[in-house]
Protein backbone atom coordinates (compact mmCIF):
# COMPACT_ATOMS: atom_id res chain seq x y z
CA UNK A 1 0.00 0.00 0.00
CA UNK A 2 2.70 2.42 0.89
CA UNK A 3 4.37 1.85 -2.61
CA UNK A 4 1.56 2.40 -4.90
CA UNK A 5 1.01 5.81 -2.08
CA UNK A 6 4.25 6.46 -3.37
CA UNK A 7 3.85 5.87 -6.74
CA UNK A 8 1.05 7.84 -7.02
CA UNK A 9 2.57 11.10 -5.29
CA UNK A 10 6.01 10.90 -7.07
CA UNK A 11 3.27 10.96 -10.69
CA UNK A 12 0.87 13.49 -9.61
CA UNK A 13 2.66 15.88 -8.15
CA UNK A 14 5.18 16.88 -10.93
CA UNK A 15 1.71 17.13 -13.08
CA UNK A 16 0.00 19.38 -10.26
CA UNK A 17 3.12 21.31 -9.85
CA UNK A 18 3.76 21.85 -13.18
CA UNK A 19 0.94 23.28 -14.28
CA UNK A 20 1.48 26.63 -13.77
CA UNK A 21 4.27 26.90 -16.10
CA UNK A 22 2.21 27.04 -19.00
CA UNK A 23 -0.28 29.73 -17.34
CA UNK A 24 -0.48 33.47 -18.27
CA UNK A 25 -1.84 36.00 -17.75
CA UNK A 26 -4.79 37.89 -19.83
CA UNK A 27 -2.54 40.49 -21.02
CA UNK A 28 -0.38 37.85 -22.35
CA UNK A 29 2.85 38.66 -20.00
CA UNK A 30 4.58 36.42 -17.50
CA UNK A 31 3.23 36.79 -14.05
CA UNK A 32 4.61 35.90 -10.98
CA UNK A 33 2.64 32.06 -10.68
CA UNK A 34 4.21 31.33 -14.40
CA UNK A 35 7.82 31.78 -13.51
CA UNK A 36 7.74 30.49 -10.50
CA UNK A 37 5.81 27.12 -11.91
CA UNK A 38 8.49 27.50 -14.55
CA UNK A 39 11.29 27.30 -11.91
CA UNK A 40 9.82 24.73 -9.94
CA UNK A 41 9.04 22.77 -13.46
CA UNK A 42 12.62 23.19 -14.03
CA UNK A 43 14.10 22.05 -10.55
CA UNK A 44 11.74 18.96 -10.87
CA UNK A 45 13.09 18.05 -14.55
CA UNK A 46 16.49 17.84 -12.93
CA UNK A 47 15.94 16.43 -9.90
CA UNK A 48 14.00 13.17 -11.22
CA UNK A 49 16.77 12.71 -13.86
CA UNK A 50 19.31 13.19 -11.41
CA UNK A 51 17.67 11.00 -8.88
CA UNK A 52 16.80 8.43 -12.42
CA UNK A 53 20.22 8.44 -13.37
CA UNK A 54 21.68 8.06 -10.18
CA UNK A 55 20.45 4.79 -10.05
CA UNK A 56 20.49 3.78 -13.24
CA UNK A 57 24.39 4.21 -13.21
CA UNK A 58 24.86 2.43 -10.31
CA UNK A 59 22.86 -0.71 -10.30
CA UNK A 60 24.89 -1.02 -14.07
CA UNK A 61 28.07 -0.33 -12.18
CA UNK A 62 27.11 -3.13 -9.40
CA UNK A 63 25.53 -5.47 -12.33
CA UNK A 64 28.97 -5.11 -13.99
CA UNK A 65 31.69 -5.48 -10.92
CA UNK A 66 29.06 -8.82 -10.16
CA UNK A 67 29.72 -9.90 -12.83
CA UNK A 68 33.73 -9.38 -13.28
CA UNK A 69 33.65 -10.82 -9.56
CA UNK A 70 32.19 -13.97 -11.09
CA UNK A 71 33.99 -14.10 -13.55
CA UNK A 72 37.94 -12.14 -13.52
CA UNK A 73 38.74 -13.27 -17.17
CA UNK A 74 35.74 -11.40 -18.86
CA UNK A 75 36.56 -8.21 -17.70
CA UNK A 76 37.91 -6.67 -20.73
CA UNK A 77 34.44 -7.57 -22.33
CA UNK A 78 32.50 -6.06 -19.70
CA UNK A 79 34.65 -3.05 -19.00
CA UNK A 80 33.87 -1.02 -22.84
CA UNK A 81 30.07 -1.78 -22.65
CA UNK A 82 29.99 -0.24 -19.06
CA UNK A 83 31.60 2.53 -20.02
CA UNK A 84 29.49 3.23 -23.13
CA UNK A 85 26.18 2.39 -20.79
CA UNK A 86 27.05 5.07 -18.30
CA UNK A 87 28.20 7.50 -21.21
CA UNK A 88 24.70 7.37 -22.79
CA UNK A 89 22.85 7.04 -19.17
CA UNK A 90 24.87 10.58 -18.43
CA UNK A 91 23.54 12.12 -21.63
CA UNK A 92 20.19 11.55 -20.17
CA UNK A 93 20.46 13.61 -17.33
CA UNK A 94 22.39 16.27 -19.73
CA UNK A 95 18.99 16.21 -21.99
CA UNK A 96 17.54 16.71 -18.77
CA UNK A 97 19.38 19.92 -18.16
CA UNK A 98 18.60 21.09 -21.62
CA UNK A 99 14.87 20.72 -21.17
CA UNK A 100 15.07 22.80 -18.25
CA UNK A 101 17.29 25.78 -19.80
CA UNK A 102 14.57 25.36 -22.55
CA UNK A 103 11.12 25.67 -20.07
CA UNK A 104 13.09 28.23 -18.53
CA UNK A 105 13.64 30.31 -21.65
Amino acid sequence: MKKMALRLVGLFAPLALTATAFAQDAEGGEGDIAVAGKAMAAGLCIGIAAFGCGLGQGRAAATALEGIARNPNASGKILVPLILGLALIESLCIYALVISFTILG
